[in-house]
């Protein structure tokens, strides 16, 4: 069982898109093929799917710089597809924010078992979600109390936060184990998206690492994810 994700196959090969709607469309998901980075943003504007698998040798707009574009702006999940398969090309493919990378020519049946992979990682029921002490999340070792809007440290004293920091961190223990780029933390504490100017959450994460790490030079918690954004590191019980 696939629980009926919505998958947008965008490859410029009609035989490869319609071998992968027939095929996951078999396995319960809903299908929908794209031909260029035109047609994935107008079906983008139309319903979000749950999961994108991605040609990286796209004509006009490559699918390098169209997982970029996803992972900035949208939370789901990215698979490329190319065939290239170098470890220097899975490398990229995975620095510009794909969860997955599969080289052509490919297994239906393999596509299929890191489809249910990448999309289990998604699925809030089954995430994940960073070690809970009460009504808190555990970072490091401070507590963070989503109901009451508290950070607490391990002497159970407040530690003061700001409106916007606090967002923040909401967002970032929603979404453990996540890189997650400043335009969407952006949208999700602002409703408002980033521009390459403003330097706002990077600052406001500089301010967190003070408060959060032992060592704000070299987190633990809050990790830089290097051409994406930020990451919350999970607590991990013992």
């Amino acid at each position: 069982m696939t629980g009926e994700w919505r998958v947008l196959v965008v490859d410029d090969d009609a035989e490869v898109r319609q071998l992968l709607q027939d095929y996951l469309g078999a396995h319960g998901c809903r299908v929908q093929g794209c031909a260029d980075s035109a047609a994935l943003r107008q079906a983008l504007q139309l319903e979000l799917p749950d999961l994108v698998l991605l040609d990286v040798g796209l004509p006009g707009e490559d699918g390098l710089s169209l997982a970029r574009f996803l992972r900035e702006h949208h939370d789901l999940a990215v698979i490329m597809i190319s065939g290239a398969g170098t470890p220097l090309d899975r490398i990229i493919g995975l620095e510009v924010g794909a969860d997955d990378y599969l080289a052509k020519p490919f297994d239906p049946r393999e596509l299929l078992a890191r489809v249910k992979t990448v999309m289990r990682r998604y699925q809030r029921e089954v995430r994940e979600e960073p070690a809970r002490e009460q009504d808190g999340i555990r970072l490091g070792r401070f507590v963070l109390d989503l109901q009451r809007r508290q950070l607490l440290d391990e002497h159970a004293a407040e530690v003061e936060l700001t409106a916007m920091e606090f967002d923040l961190l909401q967002a970032f223990a929603q979404r453990p184990d996540r890189p997650l780029s400043r335009d969407q933390l952006l949208n999700l504490t602002q409703n408002r998206d980033w521009n390459p100017f403003d330097r706002s959450i990077d600052i406001r994460i500089a301010r967190l690492r003070r408060k959060l790490e032992d060592d704000p030079e070299k987190p633990q918690i809050i990790r830089t994810v290097r051409g994406v954004g930020y990451m919350l590191v999970s607590a991990r019980p013992h």
